[in-house]
């Protein structure tokens, strides 16, 4: 039986993880020398899973952003090359962001690094305690769940939609 300071302490133990993951990420996205940072690591997943060029807007809705949140990181990638901007042939108006070969490659050594930031924090666990561990992760992140969409399959981003 879980008591309500039990529930507190599992809170403050998940909130201290996430910040450790958050900063051995950071640290191994700063060693890759990339120079993206993580917001920009995550846009630049998230064009990956999409089938098509998305707009500005289909990206701060995908991401859970404001559109000036977007539209900062997409100008940060774009003077590295790593995305660009590209007018939609149905429609002039509408501006899309791609991803560039540069963009692929700088995904490809992000993958590396967050491999690596995970590789350290999951070092202590044993085979079992991970699987036990990816198991309670499953649960609470919803797996299933229709309210939180592109969490039908464990340990995967979300599948593209419509736009993205």
């Amino acid at each position: 039986m879980t008591t309500p300071d039990s529930d507190g302490l599992l809170a403050e133990q998940l909130l201290r993880l996430t910040r450790r993951v958050h900063r051995i990420q950071k640290r191994h996205l700063q060693q890759s020398g990339l120079g993206v940072t993580p917001a920009q690591s995550r846009l630049l997943r998230t064009l990956a899973h999409c089938d098509a060029p998305p707009r500005m807007a289909d990206l701060a809705a995908r991401l859970e952003v404001v559109p000036r949140a977007v539209t900062t990181l997409v100008d940060g990638l774009e003077a590295s090359g790593k995305v660009r901007r590209a007018p939609d042939p149905t429609n002039r108006r509408v501006i899309r962001i791609e991803l560039t070969d540069d963009g692929r490659a700088a995904l490809r050594e992000l993958q590396g690094a967050k491999r690596s930031a995970a590789e350290e924090i999951l070092d202590p666990l044993t085979d079992l305690e991970r699987q036990v561990l990816s198991g309670l992760l499953d649960a609470l992140v919803g797996v299933g769940d229709p309210a939180e969409p592109g969490r039908g399959a464990p340990h995967a981003e979300r599948p593209p939609g419509p736009n993205c």
